[in-house]
């Protein structure tokens, strides 16, 4: 079983730092935290001192994602697994600990060469943390939420996340070919879903072309009039949406979809699915909404 507990946070470079904020904390409604980077934009939803970290660059990109583990034995035990995979490991400077406020951290590289960030003992916040809105978010021990990140070689992604890191295999969805760029009677491709805790998926993995590094990141909010809420702010302050209302299939989350600063998607829910891997069974499914979700770009994704 992985040691694996949650998605900690994404670290994105951003060459429009102010625009994430107005957007982080106008349309979002998460809260600015504090941190020890110049420049960088923190912020947080819950006593994380930052699930989302904004740093100044040339590119809009992924940098890095940062997944927590529980105590530095289950670190050490990860670490070494991902190395007798023959997979290099990156043991965090005293620098890098401090900017990332943990006790412990490596570095490693996914089959498609996204950085993955293995951490534990993070700092906490004593400070609430509250946007303007009041907006109350879904994370703690469920994490961040979720990410999709592009894959080339999808069965090579799927094979080092499951068993390597360990995360577990909760459904498949089968992605048409013309979505792909391929002819219509070709192959399809497969979006995989994982989990590391009970949220139904913490990573998915999916086929598509996506320059950030992510094609999307999810962020979990306790009601559906805090969704909706977000819809009116997304009207009233022009933050162009992606997509309409709907409702997935495999986590039953309802939620839609807007682009962020970042060239990207985010996708706000509320009432995703909770699972026990007692009691999980993987299939797959070829619908990724049980209703709307229309998406605003034509052939777009999700």
């Amino acid at each position: 079983m992985s040691g694996i507990r949650s998605l900690g946070y994404l670290r994105i470079e951003a060459t429009n730092v102010e625009a994430w904020r107005e957007f982080g904390l106008s349309v979002l409604g998460l809260a600015e935290g504090r941190g020890p980077e110049p420049g960088a934009l923190y912020l947080r939803m819950d006593d994380f001192p930052a699930r989302l970290i904004i740093v100044p660059g040339e590119r809009d990109q992924l940098v890095s994602c940062g997944w927590e583990l529980s105590d530095p034995g289950a670190l050490a035990a990860l670490a070494a697994a991902v190395e007798s995979a023959g997979v290099p490991v990156k043991p965090a400077a005293d620098g890098d600990l401090a900017l990332r406020r943990v006790a412990g951290m490596v570095a490693v590289e996914d089959p498609s060469g996204t950085t993955h960030e293995l951490f534990w003992g993070s700092q906490v916040e004593a400070r609430p943390a509250v946007g303007r809105y009041g907006t109350r978010f879904v994370a703690s021990e469920l994490g961040l939420g979720h990410v999709v990140l592009p894959v080339g070689d999808e069965p090579a992604a799927t094979r080092f996340f499951t068993e390597v890191l360990g995360f577990r295999l909760r459904d498949s969805m089968c992605l048409p070919p013309q979505l792909l760029g391929r002819p219509a009677d070709g192959e399809p491709g497969w979006m995989r879903f994982l989990g590391c805790n009970r949220r139904h998926h913490s990573l998915a993995l999916a086929p598509i072309p996506a320059p950030s590094g992510v094609v999307h990141l999810m962020i979990e909010v306790e009601s559906l009039d805090d969704v909706g809420r977000a819809i009116d702010r997304c009207e009233r302050r022009k933050a162009p949406m992606f997509s309409t209302l709907g409702r997935h299939t495999n986590d039953l989350m309802v939620s839609f979809y807007l682009n962020t600063p970042g060239g990207f998607q985010i996708e706000y829910g509320t009432g995703g699915r909770l699972v026990d891997d007692a009691t999980w069974v993987s299939r797959q499914t070829n619908a990724a909404s049980l209703w709307g979700h229309r998406f605003m770009v034509p052939g777009a994704a999700h």
